[in-house]
């Protein structure tokens, strides 16, 4: 690490440093995540009775972007299966608020990027193509306050409880810090370890990611890739701050025109009404001529007596 580096890290909290990160941590979970033997078993627990598919694909940090006008998302676990549902898991560690309106971008990215795949020629673009989508967010806070272990939401109509959009896209919110939920024990010994506890040693997968996690923090590659990212990132945010500032004082100087416009028009009627006043005109009659309140011509007369 270079200087810059090391100065960096010393300013980063010490959760964020990387001797103390965990599998809570978005790059760590990626990285241990990604194994060809973690990914799919995670799925298997998350989704007992979700029939899913083969898992085929696995990337991490993997980058979506099917538009140029838009945004893209780099999410931090995004797997396929053979029948090419897609599944993109995401750690959570700060409840921004904005989880479920994520859920929604990230629904609406997948589904453009099934329906730009490559097809045969002659063959138009259907919607029945639309695979099932998993996008499911990993927490270590509770997003809606009820307790719960986990929260799976898919489209249902709200005047026929159970009629199914079956439109294919299912959300679920895992929360580690949980209380009541009918969940396997084989998934409350994963959240239990997002929670930060050791593992027991009674269940092989979770000594495994806790292996996983050890070596990946003994990869000096890594830590420096972790650190360029959290030095773009604290970049990028300066960048925004600065930016912020700037159109800030740009709207500020703006209004100030504006306030500025205003106040030099309305003194102008006020003006305008003296010498009206002086003149011998009523306040009603100079209300109408100049749009000014009949009350502030009542005032303006008192003032000049």
């Amino acid at each position: 690490m270079t200087v810059d580096e090391k100065e960096f890290e010393a300013q980063l909290p010490e959760e964020q440093r990387w001797e103390n990160l965990t599998l809570a941590n978005d790059f760590i979970f990626g990285k241990v995540a990604r194994h060809p033997d973690v990914y799919p078993e995670l799925l298997r627990r998350i989704l007992p009775n979700g029939k899913i598919g083969r898992i085929t694909v696995i990337e991490s940090q993997k980058t979506i972007d099917e538009s140029i006008d838009s945004g893209g998302v780099r999410l931090d676990i995004h797997g396929q299966s053979e029948f090419d549902e897609d599944f993109v898991t995401e750690m959570q560690t700060v409840n921004r608020g904005e989880l479920p309106k994520r859920s929604r971008y990230y629904h609406g990215m997948l589904s453009l990027r099934q329906m730009s795949q490559p097809r045969p020629l002659g063959v138009k673009r259907s919607y029945k193509a639309l695979k099932r989508q998993f996008v499911i967010f990993i927490c270590t806070f509770d997003p809606f306050g009820k307790g719960r272990y986990v929260y799976t939401f898919t489209n249902r109509c709200h005047e026929v409880a159970a009629l199914e959009l079956d439109d294919g896209t299912i959300t679920i919110f895992l929360n580690s810090n949980g209380i009541c939920g009918d969940i396997s024990p084989e998934l409350k010994a994963f959240l239990d370890y997002v929670a930060g506890n050791p593992p027991t040693g009674d269940d092989p997968f979770i000594a495994r990611i806790d292996e996983l996690v050890a070596e990946a923090k003994q990869k000096t590659e890594w830590k420096v890739e972790y650190m360029t990212l959290a030095m773009r990132d604290a970049l990028n945010f300066e960048d925004g701050v600065e930016r912020g500032r700037k159109e800030g004082r740009k709207e500020g100087r703006k209004e100030g025109r504006k306030e500025g416009r205003r106040e030099g028009r309305q003194e102008a009627l006020l003006d305008t009404a003296r010498r009206m006043l002086s003149a011998g005109m009523s306040p009603e009659q100079i209300s109408g001529l100049t749009v000014l309140p009949i009350s502030e011509v009542n005032a303006l007369q008192k003032a000049m007596i």
